[in-house]
This record gives C-alpha cells, sequence and structure tokens, in this order.
C-alpha cells in the first residue's frame, strides 16, 4: 500500500485508542470537515477534529467501514454508523506521502438529519476543551504559521 498508513487508522479504531494519531499526521495536513465550509490547515487542527469525531463515533451503536478503495496514496473509506436512532453513512478520502503521513483527511456525510447531527455533537465535542486547550491550540497554530 505504499507505506499506507490505513492499517494503523484501523488499528486505532477497533482498539478504540487513538493515542498514535499523531505519529501518522504530517506537519501540513489539511482537514476537510462535512460542516466547516473552510479547510483547516495544520497538524495541530486536523488532530482536533479527528479526536472530536473519533469521540463522538466511539458513542456510535456501532461504527463499521464497508468498503474502501486504495490507489497509490489514496484511499477512500465508506463507513456506517448509528448514533442515538441516526443513521449515518459517510465516506473518508484520505491521503498520505511518502513518508507514510496522511497529508489530506475529507470526511464526507448524508443525509441531511445526519449532517445536522455530527454538527450538533462535534460542536459539543469541540466545546468541551478548556480554555487552557483552546490557547495552547491558537499558540500552536499561530506558530506553525510563523515557522512556514
Amino acid at each position: 500500500m505504499n507505506n499506507s498508513p490505513l492499517t494503523q487508522w484501523h488499528e486505532m479504531l477497533e482498539s478504540k485508542d487513538i493515542s498514535q494519531l499523531d505519529q501518522i499526521i504530517d506537519a501540513k495536513c489539511i482537514f476537510h470537515s462535512p460542516i466547516v465550509f473552510k479547510p483547516q490547515e495544520g497538524k495541530r487542527l486536523t488532530l482536533m477534529y479527528l479526536t472530536a469525531a473519533f469521540q463522538m463515533f466511539m458513542e456510535a451503536d456501532y461504527f463499521k467501514y464497508i468498503k474502501e478503495i486504495v490507489e497509490n496514496q489514496n484511499a477512500a473509506l465508506e463507513f456506517n454508523t448509528e448514533i442515538d436512532g441516526i443513521l449515518i453513512d459517510g465516506i473518508d478520502l484520505i491521503s498520505w506521502n511518502e513518508a507514510g503521513k496522511i497529508t489530506e483527511f475529507k470526511v464526507m456525510i448524508r443525509p441531511l438529519k445526519a449532517i445536522d447531527f455530527v454538527k450538533e455533537r462535534m460542536l459539543s465535542q469541540l466545546g468541551r476543551m478548556t480554555t487552557f486547550d483552546k490557547l495552547k491550540l491558537k499558540g500552536g497554530v499561530l506558530f506553525d504559521k510563523l515557522k512556514s
């Protein structure tokens, strides 16, 4: 799979432990959220969104990937889940570099009811961040931009 991070990704989801997520995300990763218009640039923001999504989906009645299409350094992973009676269909589009680091992560969700539900839950998850964590994130994002 061309030094693919997908094996680690699946292992983290299976074990419900994403403590190793930091190791497979590239410093310049771009995250595309189904609920935020502007792409989120950088490792810190990608980790923030993926961690919040992980926490939300771990509350699901189930979460499973039902289809995986991999070509070169790109993958499309189709998933199904149900949370609080809301059925969610989605696709994770993942790209990675030669070093095996994820460089782009795009999430697409359907139907509209699921998008509204995910938006509400993600805002709740992100709202649970402490003020200190938010300041660290903002400071880190600014520092990352200055470095590049």
